[in-house]
């Protein structure tokens, strides 16, 4: 009687248990809702991103060429971005992605068709030398990157960014913490139909177009981008929603400034990348010396009303780029090696700013301090770049020679560390023209002007040669160079250069709070190589024993307790 007591209970318990599967399997059709308990929340998506993810209408399809044999290091960055795609489908059943391995085909000519392709469509290929477990080397040839295509747009991604200053585990960590925001603003920039309008201001000595080629092309991606004479002009920036001033070498007109202040005033971005001191670098290479005089632009006062003041001062940096210089005697054929030059700080960005996170090194030239002023409650400042922690100014007017090169100074030479070169300014500014005649006139006609700006933001940078990309003549014709390339050694060292400026007007453009994207963090968790290596065998048996020990127990544990229940 008893043991038919027990079948009947069991049975019971076996049909409610199904039942209750049931419900929950009929509920989670209907309700969605997952439990994200990392400390981080690396697997929950930004509100941004779910909300443009909600908003897409038709099919965006995803290649990603990560796929094959990978180091350990990429197929972890192969995992995370399948994770997140597979995150992004929850939230929209038009997206559609696959993994893809360029490498596949045995044909070495099929794969070099498909190599060359990749390239020219953006994708850069990272060469590998991969050591396998009997210590021989091997060559490899990984394409980490995503072509996002929708409607009939296609766009490529790149996810590794090669930072120079951090180990190889914290900048593929850096690529991981990215990942969302790099998916979300192409997808974003596929998606958009009505583009914002950036202007690059012209007129006072500003960059031509061949000098700010590069960055042009890449903003050209996200927005209209056009070049403005002002001319006293009330209406030539009225269809802009941000100006850049880039590099000017000559005095801005009281008009032309009015006119900028009031663009302010009604909630439009800048960004500012002005010299505060000039310096003729064809003077220095042809006398080896020259003078570093002021660069007269007449936007002091303004930029001090707003908050911030350019210093007349040039920053020297024991973190520098290296320039080529003649060592042979006189009359010798000449021998030409690489010498530090101290005025080309190298920038290595350490805040956690959204604009400067992740960032890779940046390169200036003959840049300036730069010092915030006021206490106005309205403002917000937040420094973006610094000097190193060997840094030196010297004021303006000065001498400067190449025999700094070769001087090689000592530590205690570079007394001033971490000096301010870019600065971030948020809130409601003040007009620089309050009480003041105005400089404009509308024959005749009233000019409405406003005092206290709408909430904008602007961007101080003390140099401008940080948006000039060299410039080459080939026959005849001019030929930009990249961004970030040496002007001597002709390669792309400086990667932080474009990345800082898109992501500076990207900041300034950003009305969905997309780049807060950017400050996400995740923590690098790694195992100590060290003790993997001296504790090997140990935890081997630990991780092989004690599973089976465990379960050989826990199935004695109910077997006992099973003989005394039933017997």
């Amino acid at each position: 009687m008893k043991r038919r007591q027990v079948i009947r209970q069991n049975i019971i318990e076996l049909v409610l248990t199904l039942l209750i599967v049931v419900c929950i399997s009929i509920i989670s059709s209907f309700v969605y809702t997952r439990f994200d308990l990392t400390a981080e929340k690396r697997y929950t998506l930004s509100d941004e991103t779910k909300k443009l993810l909600s908003n897409i209408d038709d099919i965006i399809y995803v290649k990603v060429y990560l796929e094959g044999d990978l180091p350990s290091g990429f197929r972890r960055l192969k995992d995370a971005t399948k994770e997140l795609l597979d995150e992004f489908r929850i939230y929209s059943d038009y997206l559609e992605y696959e993994f893809i391995d360029p490498s596949e085909s045995s044909d070495a000519k099929t794969r070099n068709d498909i190599y060359r392709e990749l390239h020219k469509k953006g994708i850069i290929p990272t060469p590998l030398e991969v050591k396998d477990e009997t210590g021989k080397i091997s060559n490899q040839v990984i394409f980490p990157g995503a072509l996002i295509r929708f409607r009939g747009r296609e766009i490529a991604l790149d996810l590794l960014s090669n930072k120079q200053d951090v180990s190889t585990e914290q900048s593929l960590n850096s690529c991981i913490e990215n990942l969302e925001y790099g998916f979300t603003n192409t997808i974003r920039k596929l998606n958009t139909k009505m583009q914002q309008s950036v202007a690059f201001i012209e007129g006072h000595g500003e960059f031509d177009f061949y000098h700010v080629a590069d960055i042009t092309k890449t903003l050209m991606e996200y927005y209209i981008v056009k070049r403005v004479r002002i001319d006293g002009d009330m209406n030539s920036l009225k269809d802009y929603n941000a100006i850049i001033i880039a590099g000017p070498d000559s005095a801005f007109t009281e008009g032309d400034k009015f006119i900028i202040d009031q663009f302010i005033m009604k909630g439009g971005k800048a960004l500012w990348l002005v010299d505060a001191v000039k310096v003729s670098w064809d003077s220095l290479e042809s006398s080896r010396s020259t003078v570093a005089l002021m660069n007269r632009t007449n936007l002091d006062d303004q930029l001090f009303k707003y908050g911030v003041r350019i210093n007349p001062d040039l920053i020297q940096d024991f973190q520098c780029a290296m320039i080529p210089m003649n060592t042979a005697f006189a009359g010798a054929p000449p021998q030409f090696k690489p010498h530090p030059w101290y005025y080309f700080p190298v920038i290595l960005p350490k805040q956690k700013h959204p604009i400067v996170k992740n960032l890779d090194i940046l390169k200036a030239e003959f840049v300036s301090t730069v010092d915030t002023v006021g206490n106005d409650p309205d403002i917000k400042k937040t420094f973006l770049l610094y000097s190193s922690n060997y840094s030196k100014v010297v004021r303006a007017p000065a001498r400067i020679g190449l025999e700094l090169a070769i001087q090689k100074p000592g530590p205690k030479y570079f007394s001033k560390p971490r000096q301010p070169i870019a600065v971030l300014l948020e809130g409601k500014f003040k007009s620089v023209f309050t009480n003041r005649i105005l400089p404009v006139s509308r024959k005749g006609q009233e000019i409405e002007t406003y005092d206290i700006s709408k909430p904008t933001k602007m961007i101080v940078v003390s140099d401008g040669d940080i948006i000039k990309n060299y410039v080459i003549n080939t026959d005849g014709e001019p030929y930009p160079y990249p961004l970030g390339a040496d002007r001597w050694y002709k390669q792309a060292f400086y990667g932080g250069n474009k990345q800082f400026l898109l992501n500076a007007v990207n900041y300034l453009c950003d009305d969905s709070g997309l780049m807060s994207l950017r400050a996400r963090e995740i923590k690098l968790r790694l195992l100590n190589k060290q003790k993997i290596f001296e504790q090997r065998t140990k935890w081997q048996i630990i991780n092989t024993l004690i599973p089976v020990l465990f379960i050989i127990i826990f199935g004695l544990v109910i077997m006992m307790v099973r003989k005394r229940r039933y017997c």
